[in-house]
C-alpha cells in the first residue's frame, strides 16, 4: 500500500523486484495523496512506472483541520479493508508512519493479514508520526529496519529478534539503480537556470507544535531571503494539518523572485535525486535531509524537532527554528571547507542494496502462524 510520493520513492525497487520474483504476485493499493490534484495527482507516475494498480481508495484531503484528517482517517479504514478483503493478500508491506499506513495496519490487523512494515524503529519527535511508527510496529509481524539502532528499538518494543531484519533504507536504492535527471533536464522541467548556491527545500508541518512549525517556516523563509543570489527550489508540503497556510506562505515567497525560485508539487525520485547531486545544500525539515543527502555528501540544514532523534550523519547540521540560528547554519552549509571536510562515507542507513534484500524475506518467510505474536522481555541489567 502507498500513499504518498514519498513512501512511493522508498518503495520503487521493493515494488520493481517483487514484480520481477517469480515467486511472489505483486497487488498494489494506493490511496492518499497519490489521488489528489493539489499533491501533484502522483498516481499517473505510478502508472507510468508500469506497475498496475490493484485498488484505488479514495482519501479525502480537502479539510486539513486535524479533525477533518481523523474523520478522512476513519473513512479510509473502511475503504482499505473492503480492498485488502476483496484481494486477500498473504501479506500486507507498508513503509513509515503516515496517518495512511495506521489505517491499513489497522485494516490488516484485524482482517488476519500479516502486516511487514519498513522503516520501523525510528523516532522523531516533533510529529504524531512518532506514535504512529511504533504503534505500527506492534501490529506488524516481519520487520525491516535500516540500521542497527533501530533494530534495537523494535527489539525494546518486545518483537521477536527472528523477526527483525536491518536492510538498510530502500530509498537509497535509487542511488545504485536509477538513472538520475541531468542539469539541463531539470533546468527545463523546472523553468529554471540552477546557479549556484542551489538550495532544496522541503518543509512539512511539524505536528505536535501548537502552531504546526509555522513560525519555523517564517523564520527560514526569512533565512532564506538572506542568501544572496541564491536558487531555491521548494518541493511540495504533505498532507499533514497545517499545509495549507505553510503551502500559501511558501507560494507567496517565491512570488516576490520567480526568476530564481519555484516550487513543485511532485519531481519524481529520478528528478528529485538529481537535483540533490547538483545542489550545495538541502534545507527543512524532511526525513530526505537525514537519508538520501548524507549519501551524496550533501549539507543538510535540519530545522526544529520534526526529526529528532533519527540518526544524524556529519553532513546534517542541526538549526533552532529561529532566522538568526538557521542564517548561522546556512553560513556553515555554504562554506566549502564544510562540504570538503566530510568523510567520503557518510550514510548511515546502508548501501543501497535494500530491495533485494527484502524481497529475498518475502519470498522465504514462514507464514503459518505467524499472526499469533507474544511480547519478548529484554534481559534487565
Amino acid at each position: 500500500m502507498t500513499g504518498t510520493r514519498a513512501d512511493y520513492g522508498h518503495l520503487y525497487w521493493v515494488l520493481h523486484e517483487i514484480a520481477n520474483e517469480p515467486a511472489l504476485e505483486l497487488q498494489l493499493v494506493v490511496t492518499g495523496a497519490h489521488l489528489s490534484t493539489t499533491f501533484g495527482h502522483t498516481v499517473d507516475q505510478i502508472e507510468r512506472d508500469g506497475f498496475p494498480i490493484a485498488r484505488r481508495v479514495p482519501f479525502s484531503l480537502n479539510n486539513d483541520s486535524p479533525v477533518a484528517v481523523a474523520e478522512s482517517m476513519a473513512s479510509v479504514t473502511a475503504g482499505l479493508a473492503r480492498a485488502f478483503h476483496e484481494l486477500s493478500p498473504d501479506v500486507l508491506v507498508v513503509l513509515g508512519d503516515r496517518y495512511e499506513v495506521l489505517a491499513a495496519a489497522q485494516a490488516a490487523l484485524i482482517l488476519g493479514i500479516p502486516l511487514a512494515h519498513l522503516h520501523g524503529g525510528e523516532t522523531t519527535e516533533g510529529a504524531f508520526d512518532e506514535a504512529i511508527r511504533h504503534a505500527v510496529t506492534k501490529m506488524a509481524h516481519l520487520h525491516f529496519v535500516a540500521a542497527d539502532e533501530y533494530a534495537e528499538r523494535v527489539l525494546q518494543l518486545g518483537e521477536s529478534a527472528d523477526r527483525v531484519f536491518n536492510v538498510g533504507a530502500p530509498g537509497l536504492d535509487h542511488l545504485e539503480r536509477t538513472p538520475l535527471a541531468t542539469r539541463d533536464e531539470l533546468e527545463a522541467h523546472l523553468s529554471l537556470t540552477l546557479q549556484s548556491p542551489l538550495l532544496v527545500v522541503t518543509y512539512h508541518p511539524e505536528t505536535l507544535d501548537q502552531d504546526d512549525g509555522e513560525g519555523g517556516l517564517i523564520a527560514m523563509l526569512d533565512a532564506l531571503d538572506s542568501v544572496d543570489a541564491a536558487t531555491i527550489v521548494f518541493t511540495g508540503v504533505n498532507a499533514d494539518p497545517g499545509h495549507t497556510s505553510i503551502h500559501e506562505r511558501i507560494a507567496q515567497f517565491i512570488t516576490t523572485q520567480p526568476q530564481r525560485r519555484a516550487m513543485v508539487a511532485s519531481l519524481g525520485q529520478a528528478r528529485y535525486l538529481g537535483l540533490l547531486r547538483i545542489a550545495d545544500a538541502v534545507v527543512g525539515n524532511s526525513s530526505s535531509g537525514m537519508i538520501e543527502a548524507p549519501a551524496l555528501r550533501l549539507p543538510t540544514i535540519n530545522i526544529g524537532d520534526r526529526q529528532k532523534g533519527r540518526l544524524h550523519a556529519a553532513s546534517v547540521i542541526d538549526a533552532q527554528p529561529n532566522a538568526v540560528d538557521i542564517r548561522r547554519a546556512l553560513g556553515l552549509a555554504l562554506d566549502p571547507s564544510f562540504r570538503n571536510g566530510l568523510p567520503e562515507q557518510v550514510s548511515l542507513y546502508g548501501l543501497g542494496d535494500a530491495s533485494t534484500k527484502i524481497v529475498e524475506v518475502l519470498k522465504t518467510a514462514r507464514l503459518e502462524g505467524i499472526m499469533k505474536k507474544h511480547f519478548v522481555d529484554r534481559p534487565t541489567a
